[in-house]
This record gives C-alpha cells, structure tokens and sequence, in this order.
C-alpha cells in the first residue's frame, strides 16, 4: 500500500470514529510512520484531504449500490442489501459511515467538501427513488406511498439510526430503529 492510501485509510478511520474535527496530522503521521510534514507533501490542508477521503468514500458507496443492483433482484432485496451497508459501517457501533460522521460536523467542512456530501444524498435519493418505484411493480414493500418522500425517509432512517447506535457504542440501537423498516421488506427472494 502507498503512503497516499495509507493517509486516507487512516484519516477514513479516524474520522468515522471520531468526526472530522476528531483528528490531525500529527494522529495519521503516528499511525501511519511518517513525519507530520510529509504528510503536506500528499494534502497541503486538511480540507483536501477530505475532500479526497469523501470523493473515494462516495464513489466506493456508489459502486456498492450498483453491485446491490446486479445481484438482486426484487426491491426489497436491494434495500436489505441498502441496510446492510448502513448496519456493516457501524462496525458494532464503533464508527459511522463516513458521510454521517462528516454530516454530524459540517459546521467544520468546506464548501467542496459540503458539495460532495450534498450531492452523495441527493445520488443516494435518486438511487433509493429508483428502487422504491421497482418495489411499486413488484410489490416487495409493504405499504409503500410515494418513492420519492419514502426514499427521503428511507435515508433519514438509515442515517440518523447510526447515529443513535454510534451514541450508545453499539449497534442494537441501529437494529430497533430500523426494525419496522425490515419488516416492511417481503421474505428474500431466491435467485
């Protein structure tokens, strides 16, 4: 692994822990084993450092939700596969995924940084509105209303669940908040 990925692992893990204003250079230069002014060398600030961390972080997300798409095929199976990327990134309610951690501080974000996050929801809405409107044709989802307001709360849901789960240190917060959630789900289909 290169210096580069390393930093960015670290600071991934930090900030999903911690937040954004949870850690600096001299914490990834510790973990990593360099100098906290090499560190300069790859981010001048830590602005781009996030920025880079969340565009991965995104673009990592974005390709888990087309990998959920090949591999299932009724609605509600997508959104069991959704959730289980929200329930796996609590890691048993010791991190957030690292869009909710840099949510929770955006107050301390930039704007490039707020840009890609705003635009990591609005593409996780548009994701969720497409499979909510396959889940009407399917009928996979119990009581489904409108795809749109249902994915707003679908991610509202998935988001703020972790946070709760986060709070307490572990993830059965994460599993009662999203228990009605599953329940709407039909039984897996078999492939």
């Amino acid at each position: 692994m290169n210096t580069r990925t390393a930093l960015l692992n670290s600071a991934e893990s930090a900030a999903r822990q911690r937040g954004y204003d949870g850690f600096s250079y001299a914490d990834l230069a510790q973990e990593v084993g360099i100098r906290k002014a090499s560190i300069h060398h790859y981010f001048p600030k830590k602005a781009d450092l996030a920025l880079e961390l969340l565009e991965r972080y995104a673009a990592g997300f974005m390709d888990d939700l087309a990998e959920i798409d090949t591999a299932n095929s009724s609605a509600a199976d997508k959104l069991r596969a959704y959730h289980t990327l929200y329930r796996d990134a609590l890691v048993d309610g010791t991190q957030l995924c690292l869009c909710v951690a840099f949510s929770a501080g955006r107050d301390s974000l930039p704007e490039p940084v707020l840009r890609v996050l705003n635009q990591f929801h609005a593409d996780s809405i548009t994701w969720l509105t497409r499979v909510l409107s396959i889940a009407t044709d399917d009928g996979s989802v119990a009581g489904l209303t409108d795809a749109e307001a249902e994915a707003h709360a679908t991610l509202a849901l998935m988001e703020g669940a972790q946070l709760v789960a986060r709070a307490a240190d572990s993830a059965a917060p994460f599993d009662r908040a999203t228990a009605a959630f599953i329940a709407r789900l039909s039984a897996p289909s078999t492939h």
